[in-house]
């Protein structure tokens, strides 16, 4: 249950609570006649004592406690029902019937079902008491049934009120709650868009002067750095087209859309994944990739590619036939390595998810 409809139903047992305790004080006190029904006072007293210590911190009454203390609020108040004699019954002198049924629900307020047995189970226990004395006219059995039915639908409608109030309250907060998350979905979604927007026009402002070398023959399609500058320049955009699609495993799907990229290119690459699938961040499957775009861009004729994920550690490598990257140490949050192998390179970009 939410926050709200807990703080909505701490506030409906202490209502209860507090009504109870003022029946108890002001109506039912003045009444006591004899041993039995003092002690049946004291024990209902004690009980709702016990049941304050939970509701007056906004807590329910543990169902141990609740069961036991609703076993002895009706043990209460049959000893001080049926102490009076059978004409005083659900009359002024008969207050533990009535008072019996606020117990139960300050006990049981956080369980509806057992607490409207509780309170059918108590007032049958008068009406027994009632039928079993000495006999009655039909006259008098009938009116003590509409007085004892007239409170037990008082205190079921009680139970009732708060039961509707406590659901709807919880309703509204459930609404609430998924606006919120609606409004964050829209959001995100929304930053998402612009970051996209952003990284595409950044992306074509660099592909532009290679394009518009290319146009105006400044630049020779033949000549082997131009080659693998256009590349690597079809490379990025690839993977930023793929960084936009909605799949299980962005890191692989994005590795995957380079790799096809290079194939298509004629080279010969083998990718190679180990490791269940794990969340990446989205800048660090960037950082993750960029290394393997400017390997492929500068292999010539294969290449072997592998992702690795381990617990806390993922490594996206290449092997190659071209010339080594960049001898950087990669940025922000990925280590980037380039080493030389006789006539191939090697590359490998790792992140761990938790640092050491």
């Amino acid at each position: 249950m939410n926050e709200t409809a807990d703080r909505v139903l701490g506030g409906c047992r202490i209502a209860v609570l507090l009504a109870t305790a003022a029946i108890q004080l002001g109506l039912s006190l003045t009444r006591l006649d004899g041993a039995p029904g003092r002690i049946a006072f004291a024990t209902l007293a004690v009980v709702l004592a016990l049941a304050a210590w939970w509701v007056l911190r906004w807590k329910p009454v543990p169902w141990p406690v609740a069961l036991a203390g609703a076993i002895v609020v009706l043990a209460a108040s049959a000893v001080a029902s049926w102490a009076l004699p059978p004409d005083q019954h659900l009359g002024d002198e008969d207050w533990a019937s009535g008072l019996a049924g606020w117990h139960l629900l300050v006990l049981l307020l956080d369980r509806p079902a057992v607490a409207m047995a509780a309170l059918v189970l108590q007032m049958t226990l008068t009406f027994v008491r009632q039928v079993g004395a000495a006999p009655t006219d039909r006259g008098e059995i009938g009116s003590v049934m509409i007085a004892g039915l007239s409170v037990l639908a008082f205190q079921a409608a009680t139970l009732a009120l708060i039961t509707v109030v406590n659901r709807r309250a919880g309703e509204a907060a459930e609404a609430s709650a998924e606006r919120d998350r609606q409004a964050h979905r829209k959001a995100l979604a929304e930053e998402r868009e612009a970051d996209q927007r952003s990284r595409f026009a950044g992306q074509l402002g660099a592909t532009l002067p290679l394009l518009a070398g290319l146009a105006d023959r400044t630049l020779d399609p033949r000549d082997d750095a131009v080659r693998q500058r256009c590349a690597l320049a079809a490379t990025q955009l690839r993977r930023l087209f793929a960084e936009n699609d909605d799949v299980p495993d962005p890191l692989l799907h994005e590795v995957s859309a380079c790799v096809d990229l290079a194939e298509r290119r004629g080279l010969t690459v083998t990718l190679a994944v180990s490791g269940e699938a794990a969340p990446v961040p989205t800048s660090v499957r960037r950082e993750l990739t960029g290394p393997l775009m400017t390997a492929l861009a500068a292999a010539r004729t294969q290449a072997r590619v592998s992702v690795l994920r381990a617990d806390d550690e993922i490594r996206v490598a290449a092997i190659t036939d071209g010339e080594p990257g960049p001898t950087a140490n990669g940025s922000g949050s990925v280590d980037v390595e380039w080493h030389a192998l006789g006539e191939r390179s090697w590359m490998e970009a790792k992140w761990r998810s938790r640092p050491n």
